[in-house]
């Protein structure tokens, strides 16, 4: 018997970020989520925010890289060099053609962001994992629900 696996894992690209990619994603987080000293909260261009991003690539890791690649080929080199007017220009021109890239590496960006436990505070909420003690939902109208159940059953039992 082989020792070679059948089903190989996934080439999901390389997690890690170089230094150029770092400050292309660093500026591009500025541009997403900016510092608020009116709420007390980080950017997410924050370094504590950054080195979670950094570490949390996993399988989107191509996306990342082929996301801040483009937004440096649209902003005619180092985005990260450029004043905030030219960076927020190639944001907008990002946000027209970034596709389903742009859009997972807007994800990790906000879960990040979000579990941040200056953020987390800042929007009145326990710095804590949902699990064990869960979070306390306020009850919907399940009413809502009645068209889906009047329905009936849309499967086939196996």
């Amino acid at each position: 018997m082989s020792n070679t696996l059948a089903n190989p894992p996934p080439s999901w690209g390389d997690p890690n970020l170089t230094d150029a990619e770092k400050r292309t994603l660093a500026a591009m987080c500025a541009r997403m989520i900016p510092a608020s000293d009116e709420f007390k909260v980080p950017g997410a261009d924050d370094p504590l925010i950054q080195a979670d991003i950094a570490k949390s690539l996993g399988r989107d890791a191509t996306a990342v890289h082929d996301t801040l690649a483009l937004l440096n080929r649209i902003a005619g080199g180092d985005f990260a060099a450029l004043p905030v007017a030219k960076q927020e220009e190639a944001c907008a021109t990002l946000r027209a053609e970034g596709g389903m890239n742009l859009t997972l590496t807007t994800r990790i960006v906000l879960q990040c962001y979000y579990r941040d436990d200056r953020v987390m505070i800042s929007l009145g909420m326990e710095p804590r994992p949902p699990f064990p003690k869960g979070h306390v939902l306020p009850q919907g109208d399940w009413s809502l629900l009645d068209p889906v159940r009047a329905r009936g059953k849309i499967w086939r039992d196996a």
